[in-house]
């Protein structure tokens, strides 16, 4: 890797160059794509688990005026590549879960298509079904990987033993529940196909793979293929590749030539199609001495898949490596139920793997009688205890210090349920938060000079974590010309490659391609190029992978006050104090932030998709009765973090953030519970019911 940038823009508090055209509404999304006469798709859901449809009645539908097309399971339009069973949909007439799509109407309003839709008579065959995970299951098995491409197990020297000879013990268990992403903006999709050609205007995350995804499914050739996403209202993973509800857009418009079809999920609809986190059961065991020194760490995961795709989600994969432990185990076993196929939501793994151990790692830090952070402090590796390599930095510690110091931890009564305030018991809690930072090799951008501007283009995303604000920073300090001077364009297949939004790797995939352009043109033309001068770059290997472990680190800090009469939770204070190498741009770096945070505290207190395992349907399957983190719950979240240099990473020198901020919040805040009342809330959510 070439050296590190010399920052002039970036680190600059500069303003979302998109905000004004999102504030006015005039920043066009996926639904809203600017095409003539457009058609409206809605689907048709199975209203049971498991079995096969016996017969389709669609006569009344037909007979609606406006109706333009009817789609139906085993008669629509065969598909090239049947391998990813969640996508290869309407290929014959078996049903593997409730909500799975068996049809779908095309008319000429919406209106229309969902009235039609209801009219549509499907009569099934019902099988019997199985929806309810359990740790105890005998049909639990152990998957060849865990996302993406994880070992499953790890297990260095004796667990068992350490923990019968340990002087201190942990053993619990601690449940998290299915949660659902419910992105402001929903999935949708406008799909044109003109007869050889198809354009697809697609909230998405990735462009690029959406476009590989759709060419392999109906045997198209990439060229052939137009996806286009300029701005995205909000993904956390469900868009991070296309789901079944894209795959039905297309059939719609290959069935209508020349005429634009438009598709956008319902809230409930995206409760079985979009995707989900995994229910995790996780068995946490921790072994130490009286100086609080771990001996043993074993985290034992039981989650479930679908039984039509395997999602092996890598829950365990933090607890390998956060602290020192010479005696360390982790499993994943999956139960493969009648259930919609999981897939990414925001920090998958580290979010729900982080909440067990961190909650474990504070009732041992209660058994010892000793102070939680220095608990953490004791067990700091010196190096990463999975692969032995030294980190490129950690600044763990230094986070917790920082952030007790501005949390006033220092004033703490360690006693629980001591503190009662105008009838409110209140504590305090801490957690570490990890997360990896990741590079994506093949990220291609291209540097023009055009009218005395310099153009950037490349096939990013901007879920509106500030992409189109920070990637012209990064540009502008890799030209050495002031921020004014540069235009970036993204969003589309028609710019050079650029792999997803996902896994807080974007910024440094595509910030590392756009460096390389930079220079390639800088090499090529000087610092006086002639209009229409340009010049391709591809990001390469990070060679420093091998050598370093490379993570951001950070520690959540949370005060909790529980009503002692009503057992009501208020969260009066969040604070993050974080170290995620340079940042970019402060404004939209504190955004991301603490909207993880915030989504972290609504896995505390509230989110929880309710699936009723006798019709394995999500009985909560809107935002009245999902309930999610308001104003009311919080006075104060703040975000900090400390400057890290870190010249192993990327050229710019910094790691993701779109993530780590949601890690660790959950686990602060129940131990924060468990400090105000002195009862240990192991299963989220903490409701009012599990404290009275």
């Amino acid at each position: 890797m070439t050296g590190l940038l010399e920052p002039r823009a970036m680190g600059r508090d500069t303003a979302r160059r998109d905000g004004q055209l999102k504030v006015t509404g005039t920043a066009a999304y996926a639904y809203e794509a600017p095409v003539d006469r457009p058609a409206y798709c809605h689907p048709i859901q199975a209203t049971i688990a498991r079995g096969r449809i016996t017969e389709i009645d669609t006569s009344a539908a037909e007979r609606l005026d406006g109706v333009l097309a009817i789609l139906t399971a085993g008669q629509a339009e065969r598909l090239v590549s049947l391998e990813d069973k969640e996508l290869a949909i309407l290929q014959d007439r078996s049903v593997a879960f409730r909500g799975q799509l068996v049809g779908a109407v095309v008319a000429e309003t919406s209106e229309i298509a969902r009235e039609a839709a209801d009219l549509v008579r499907v009569d099934y065959a019902q099988e019997p079904h199985d929806a309810e995970l359990s740790a105890d299951r005998d049909d639990l098995y152990k998957p060849e990987k865990v996302n993406p491409s994880f070992p499953t197990d790890t297990d260095e020297g004796d667990v068992d033993a350490a923990m019968a000879s340990a002087e201190y013990t942990v053993d619990e268990t601690y449940p998290t529940p299915m949660y659902h992403n419910n992105p402001l903006e929903p999935h949708a999709t406008t799909a044109l196909w003109n007869g050889t050609s198809l354009t697809l205007w697609d909230s998405t995350q990735g462009v690029h793979p959406a476009r590989q995804a759709i060419a392999k499914l109906f045997g198209l050739d990439l060229e052939r293929v137009r996806v286009i996403c300029p701005y995205v209202g909000g993904g956390f993973g469900s868009k991070g590749l296309p789901h079944a509800n894209v795959v039905l857009a297309v059939l719609a418009a290959r069935a209508l030539p020349d005429r634009p079809v438009k598709l956008a999920l319902t809230r409930q609809q995206m409760f079985s199609l979009a995707g989900y986190r995994t229910p995790t059961i996780q068995r946490m065991r921790l072994g130490a001495d009286a100086s609080g020194k771990l001996s043993a760490l074993s985290l034992d995961v039981v989650e479930q898949t679908s039984k039509i795709k395997e999602f092996a989600e890598q829950t365990g994969i933090p607890a390998r490596m956060m602290y020192a432990a010479p005696n360390r185990r982790t499993t994943h076993r999956l139960a493969a139920l009648d259930v919609p196929v999981p897939s990414w939501m925001r920090a998958p793994g580290e979010c729900p793997g982080m909440f067990g151990p961190e909650v474990a790692m504070d009732e041992l830090a209660e058994k010892l009688g000793m102070d939680p952070i220095e608990l953490r402090i004791r067990n700091e590796p010196e190096r990463d205890p999975e692969t032995g390599n030294p980190f490129s930095s950690r600044n763990l510690v230094a986070c917790l210090r920082e952030g007790a110091a501005r949390f006033g931890w220092e004033s703490r009564d360690p006693r629980p349920g001591v503190r009662l305030e105008d009838g409110w018991l209140v504590g305090t809690g801490v957690s570490s938060s990890v997360y990896p930072t990741y590079f994506k090799a093949g990220a291609t951008a291209l540097v023009r000079f055009e009218r005395g501007r310099y153009v950037v283009e490349t096939g990013a995303a901007d879920l509106g974590t500030g992409t189109w604000t920070a990637l012209p920073q990064v540009a502008a300090d890799a030209l050495d010309v002031p921020l004014e001077d540069v235009e970036v364009r993204i969003g589309d297949t028609a710019y050079p490659e650029a792999p997803v939004a996902g896994g807080s790797s974007g910024m440094a995939s595509w910030g590392w391609a756009v460096v390389e352009a930079a220079r390639a043109f800088r090499a090529k033309y000087g610092d006086d190029p002639h209009d229409g001068d340009e010049a391709e770059a591809t990001a390469g290997k990070n060679e420093a992978m091998q050598r370093y472990a490379m993570y951001a680190f950070g520690a959540q800090f949370a005060e909790a006050r529980v009503h002692a009469g009503t057992g009501e939770v208020r969260v009066p204070r969040l604070l993050g104090v974080f170290a995620a190498g340079r940042i970019i741009n402060p404004r939209t770096a504190r955004s991301q932030l603490i909207g993880g945070m915030t989504m972290g505290l609504s896995m505390a207190l509230h989110e929880q998709s309710v699936l009723d395992p006798r019709t394995g349907h999500v009985v909560n399957h809107d935002l009245a009765e999902y309930h999610i983190t308001a104003n009311a719950d919080v006075r104060e979240i703040e975000a900090r973090w400390l400057d890290e240099h870190d010249p192993h990473v990327n050229p710019m020198g910094s790691k993701g953030i779109g993530e780590i901020g949601i890690v660790g919040t959950a686990a602060a805040v129940v131990n924060a519970v468990y400090h105000a009342t002195g009862r240990r809330v192991r299963d989220l959510p903490v409701t009012l019911d599990k404290l009275l």
